[in-house]
């Protein structure tokens, strides 16, 4: 039931749904007293899909922190059941910084522009109107199908895909597979030639405290043993460190095939090179080539004349795939005998195959809107609600579909100032998902 170009239904709805949901302040602090937004975005999906027929399901994990979930039978119910998943919440944004209000769903210049627009309102959108038409066409997939739209992503999905997770597994029961962010969007090679870099794997997330301990005492004495100066010697240390490249199946699949794409040997081309060569998919994939921590808060002393006897800091830390031990190696080094560490938060690595029936379903329904399409497998630096569902069993990849312009900076775009989404790429994808989904 895969549409032909000629037949493609009309999606335009999907810019004022993607430009409704911006409008509604889903900011997510981490802080419980200041969420906003989540249960009203909520329901708002629940309103639209209601309006077309749906039937939905809304959970809260606490108070104002909601989800919904929609159940779409196949056609072939022997089939494994697929999760498409999305988050509703988004990071904070300083409106005196913006050109536009972050909150106000701005459609111009070709853009559809606010808080959420890459990140990822715009797959929320195109999931909402893939299913309104599927509703009102009659078109269903072959396949079972879960769509899942999710609190708390932003803040490690505790009130969101952690706690359905744990808390009511049975939703997901007969899903061996999910689809959700951040994956699906172009690199142009040149004007004929796009790759589309397919997520199939995560590093870890990994928080540490870092202490330093000390001899208190007055600040006029002089003093040896000094956390705070123990502590900033160690944090530099870390900070200064370059992690050696670690050559992933990920990355080496990833390098080979855009190589064989450029007609050039790039698995010989030194890192800085070829992220320089890959412009602003640079940034993601630079990212990715090696393990890192960067300190991100320094806390210590109480008086400016006062000695502390401990000091802390915070790294983050993000670990490829099969690193854990050698990473942990590695930040005993540098950190040294006289500063003790403790995870604070720690989740598992994820990597999954490239070279499967999904994954070929995506290419195909790319190809089928872009002739000179590519893809190929990527390791993400951050982490997604991937983790989550992966702890069911499912395999998990990331595919939001976006013909991106060939200056447009996406990767700045994630968490940036002025955050925005073409129309013609969110257009764009919401036809490939629609593609997608029906071939299954």
């Amino acid at each position: 039931m895969t549409s032909t170009p000629s037949t493609q239904p009309d999606f335009s709805e999907v810019v004022d749904l993607c430009s409704e949901l911006i409008t509604i302040d889903t900011t997510n602090t981490g802080d419980p007293a200041t969420i906003v937004g989540e249960r009203e975005a909520a329901e708002w999906v629940v309103k639209v899909l209601s309006e077309v027929g749906y039937e939905t399901t809304l959970l809260e994990s606490i108070e104002r922190r909601a989800s919904v979930i929609v159940n779409v039978p196949g056609r072939d119910p022997s089939k494994p059941a697929l999760l498409v998943h999305g988050h509703l919440d988004v990071v904070p944004a300083i409106a005196e910084e913006w050109s536009v209000d972050p909150f106000g769903g701005v459609v111009k210049d070709g853009f559809i522009w606010g808080r959420g627009a890459v990140d990822m309102k715009d797959m929320v959108a195109m999931m909402i109107a893939v299913l309104r038409h599927w509703k009102r066409s009659g078109e269903q997939p072959d396949r079972p199908m879960v769509f899942l739209f999710v609190a708390d992503e932003e803040h490690g999905g505790v009130h969101g895909a952690h706690w359905l997770v744990e808390h009511h597994p049975e939703l997901f029961d007969g899903c061996t597979e999910a689809v959700g962010e951040v994956g699906g969007f172009s690199f142009t090679v040149d004007d004929a030639t796009h790759v589309y870099p397919i997520m199939t794997g995560e590093k870890s997330l990994a928080w540490m405290k870092i202490t330093a301990t000390g001899a208190p005492g007055h600040g006029s004495m002089v003093h040896r043993d000094n956390a705070v100066t123990k502590l900033a010697a160690a944090v530099a240390r870390v900070a200064a460190h370059e992690f050696p490249v670690v050559w992933t199946d990920t990355l080496r699949q990833f390098v080979g095939g855009l190589g064989e794409i450029m007609d050039t040997d790039l698995t010989n081309v030194d890192t800085e090179v070829l992220i320089d060569k890959l412009g602003g998919l640079g940034k993601i994939v630079g990212a990715t080539l090696r393990n890192t921590a960067n300190p991100t808060g320094l806390q210590a002393g109480y008086k400016a004349n006062v000695i502390p006897s401990t000091a802390t800091a915070t790294l983050d830390c993000r670990i490829i795939p099969g690193q854990e031990a050698e990473f942990e190696r590695q930040i005993d080094e540098l950190l040294g005998p006289d500063v003790t560490r403790e995870w604070i938060v720690h989740d598992k690595a994820l990597e999954t195959s490239f070279d499967v029936p999904i994954v070929e379903a995506m290419t195909a329904a790319l190809r089928e809107e872009d002739a000179g399409s590519h893809t190929l497998p990527y390791l993400m630096s951050g982490g997604t609600d991937a983790k989550a569902f992966s702890e069911l069993g499912m395999q998990c990849y990331g595919f939001s579909p976006l013909r991106l312009p060939p200056d447009l900076d996406f990767a700045a775009l994630f968490h940036g100032i002025d955050e925005r989404v073409p129309v013609d790429a969110l257009l764009f994808g919401t036809r490939v998902l629609n593609r997608f989904l029906l071939s299954l």
